[in-house]
């Protein structure tokens, strides 16, 4: 799977969830065949809301490169009848750093506010000269995703997450009576396959960046070596540690340099931040 180092890509690979794959059940009675409604998954979310506005700065090497921000709106559409969060991602390169890498991206998602799996994900990327536009339609009720523009459809487990919603459904896990080095599982459907990521829990630490000093939880993303990154340790988040879950500021060491995301700017959040 081709990936690009972009801030985008980057960013969301600091992200983790936890997918489960709940089945439509079956029941064989007599000679014939009755099927049950499609059950889909509930997730009790107390970490975000409507209105909640996220803003970071991110850096490669020592310098400032860019800026990503994530919005979350309520919406009056429904999709298959369920209510609908639209969740809206913008990266983009300051203009000192555009002559070198300019980035102009926006990826969004429909997220099934009681399940909090997505609906249909928008692509729109513009990095460096390349341009891409990505629509993925996901059918959770039938197991299936449709890849828009090329009129392909896959296969892929209930619950699967793509690169947005990943970052939201994480939020929603009980890591209360996390273990030192446990591993957390998800999948993701990227670029046209359901792609695994392990993410390892690492213990707690006190962080402090411009947004202030937090109580934060440590993970590292278990990741392919050789490819972005050489070893798992070479990335390392840091999680406030409150029913929120936001990331506050994430490390890399990448094939070519380092890259730093810290979160400088947050609005209606739905609990106290674990500020010290």
């Amino acid at each position: 799977m081709k990936k690009s180092i972009s801030f985008f890509s980057i960013f969301f690979f600091f992200t983790f969830c936890i997918v489960s794959h709940a089945q439509p059940e079956e029941k064989q009675k007599g000679d014939s065949l009755t099927v049950r409604p499609f059950e889909y998954r509930k997730v009790e979310n107390k970490a975000f809301k409507d209105g909640e506005f996220l803003k970071y700065k991110l850096a490669y090497g020592i310098m400032n490169a860019g800026e990503a921000t994530m919005e979350v709106k309520k919406v009056k559409k429904k999709i298959q009848g369920r209510d609908i969060l639209h969740i809206i991602g913008r990266g983009y390169s300051i203009s000192a750093f555009d002559w070198f890498f300019k980035v102009r991206d926006k990826y969004e998602t429909y997220l099934d506010e009681e399940g909090i799996f997505p609906w249909l994900f928008v692509r729109r990327i513009e990095e460096g000269g390349y341009k891409k536009e990505q629509d993925y339609k996901f059918f959770q009720n039938e197991e299936k995703v449709e890849y828009v523009q090329k009129k392909e459809e896959f296969k892929v487990p209930h619950g699967v997450q793509d690169m947005i919603s990943s970052f939201y459904y994480a939020r929603t896990i009980d890591f209360s009576n996390a273990q030192k080095n446990q591993v957390y599982e998800f999948d993701s459907f990227v670029d046209r396959e359901v792609y695994p990521i392990k993410i390892k829990y690492a213990g707690t630490k006190t962080i402090r960046v411009d947004a202030g000093k937090f109580e934060c939880m440590i993970f590292h993303p278990v990741v392919q070596e050789g490819r972005i990154f050489k070893r798992d340790d070479d990335v390392t988040v840091y999680i406030t540690k409150d029913e929120n879950k936001i990331p506050i500021l994430a490390r890399a060491k990448i094939l070519v340099g380092s890259v730093r995301m810290e979160l400088i700017e947050y609005k209606n959040l739905s609990n106290p931040m674990a500020k010290r």
